[in-house]
C-alpha cells in the first residue's frame, strides 16, 4: 500500500510540474521578448536595463521625441529597432528584429526562407516596391521584407506591381522582419 501512495505522489509530482518556456527572444501576437505591445517608449530604458538602449541623439537634443531607439545586448549584438508613436504618451509603433535568435510561436524567423512563412501564415497582401517585397500576414502584425534579388530576374528589373505569392521561390530568404503595433 506504501508503494501504490508513493508512486501516486511521484505521478502527481511531474504532472505538476510544467516545463517554462523561454521568451527571451520569443515573438508572439502581442510581445517581442521583453517588450509588450502595450509597452510605453519611456519604459524602454527600465525594460532592457541589463541591455544597451541606444537612442537617436540628434532628435533628442531638438524635442522630446526620438525616431529610433537601438536595443543591444550587453557585448555588442544588436537586438531590436524601435520606432515610437507620435502620440503625446508614446508608445512602441513599429519594432524592426536585428538578432536572428528572434522566433515566432511558430518558428519563424530572421533565417526562414519564404516556403516557411507561406506554410505557416496566411498572406494578406504582397506590396512591390522598388528593391522590396512585402508580405503582410493575415490576422498578424507581423510582416516580412524579400529583397527583390531573391526573385526571378524578369520579376527584379521589372516594373510589374503586381507580384503574387506563386511567382516568390520558396528558398526566397527574409531581408526583415518587422511588427506594426498601432
Amino acid at each position: 500500500m506504501k508503494k501504490t501512495y508513493f508512486f501516486i505522489t511521484i505521478l502527481l509530482l511531474f504532472a505538476g510540474c510544467k516545463k517554462e518556456v523561454d521568451t527571451t527572444f520569443l515573438i508572439t501576437n502581442n510581445s517581442i521578448g521583453k517588450l509588450d505591445k502595450i509597452s510605453l517608449a519611456r519604459d524602454i530604458e527600465v525594460i532592457y536595463a541589463q541591455d544597451s538602449v541606444v537612442k537617436d541623439t540628434t532628435v533628442v537634443n531638438l524635442s522630446n521625441n526620438t525616431k529610433k531607439i537601438k536595443i543591444y545586448e550587453k557585448g555588442g549584438k544588436h537586438l531590436l529597432t524601435l520606432t515610437p508613436s507620435a502620440d503625446s504618451i508614446p508608445s512602441i509603433e513599429n519594432v524592426k528584429i536585428e538578432d536572428p535568435r528572434f522566433i515566432t510561436e511558430k518558428g519563424i524567423g530572421l533565417n526562414s526562407t519564404f516556403k516557411e512563412v507561406k506554410e505557416n501564415y496566411a498572406i494578406r497582401k504582397i506590396i512591390t516596391s522598388m528593391n522590396n517585397v512585402v508580405i503582410l500576414l493575415k490576422d498578424s502584425d507581423m510582416y516580412f521584407t524579400i529583397d527583390k534579388k531573391e526573385l526571378p530576374s524578369s520579376l527584379q528589373y521589372g516594373s510589374s506591381s503586381n507580384i503574387e505569392a506563386v511567382q516568390i521561390p520558396d528558398k526566397a530568404k527574409i531581408k526583415y522582419l518587422m511588427i506594426g503595433w498601432e
